[in-house]
């Protein structure tokens, strides 16, 4: 009798984990699994943005679950084969997810560098399809990841009157810039090596050809280098517009031409 009561003791306990275990592999097979397809990479951001050389760095990306389901993931920031950061054991619910990185030291070492997402699902790792390709470029404040909005674009010529110039002389520079890309707006400024020469403020740069001319300013040549480099300035952000020719002054009187 002990005996009995005991087994169907056991038998109470034991059976519905027994049931429950065997129903989880009967019907597993039937339940809906996330791939690596429905995910989508729909923005990758730096923090800070620009970052400069030796800045710890942080990154924040926006992915898309297109699934009904939620899943357990570990996501890693690639850029080529090298992991720049990387999190482990966090949720994709269906919908948009913002997932924040831990710091990296990640160095910059190459003029492009551009950034893939990798998510490792049940052991099963593969690069998520994204949007766009998302890469940091040199900026005149460091690495961006923001879109390059000028170019291509060139300085045709710069040219100072007067020519040549005496030191401490009032002077004023024209400068021809050609516009392969779209018309934009911005400042325009003269710089030699770090130091602001002489700025124009928001002003209109057709495609094509066109020519501006800076007011007077007194600048004193203290070296025997002046080299003259034109940025524009949009949105806050300076871009270096590449030149035909180095523009640089001689102390010849100093003068510009060549």
């Amino acid at each position: 009798m002990k005996k009995s009561f005991f087994f169907l003791v056991a038998l109470l306990i034991l059976y519905p984990n027994f049931v429950q275990s065997q129903t989880d592999k009967s019907f597993g097979i039937f339940l809906p699994r996330i791939s690596h397809n429905d995910l989508r990479i729909i923005q990758l951001e730096m923090r800070p943005d620009p970052v400069r050389e030796g800045q710890l760095i942080s990154f924040q990306i926006t992915i898309s679950n297109q699934s009904y389901h939620s899943v357990k993931v570990s996501l890693f920031i690639k850029d080529g084969e090298r992991t720049v950061s990387s999190i482990h054991d966090v949720y994709l619910y269906p919908g948009y997810n913002q997932i924040i990185f831990p710091e990296s030291n990640y160095r910059f070492t190459r003029d492009e560098n551009c950034f893939t997402v990798e998510v490792d699902i049940e052991r099963t790792k593969r690069v998520v399809d994204a949007v766009r390709k998302f890469c940091a470029r040199r900026s005149y404040y460091g690495w961006t990841l923001s879109p390059q909005l000028v170019g291509p674009t060139f300085v045709e010529e710069l040219e100072m009157f007067p020519d040549p110039a005496h030191p401490g002389q009032e002077i004023r520079f024209r400068v021809r810039l050609r516009n392969e890309g779209h018309s934009l707006r911005g400042d325009i400024r003269i710089n030699d090596r770090d130091q602001i020469v002489v700025e124009l403020r928001d002003v209109f740069i057709p495609s094509g050809y066109s020519e501006y001319y800076f007011p007077y300013t007194r600048y004193f040549f203290q070296r025997s280098d002046h080299c003259f480099t034109v940025f524009v300035n949009l949105q806050k952000t300076p871009y270096k517009i590449d030149s035909i020719r180095e523009f640089c002054a001689r102390p010849l009187g100093w003068t510009l031409r060549p």
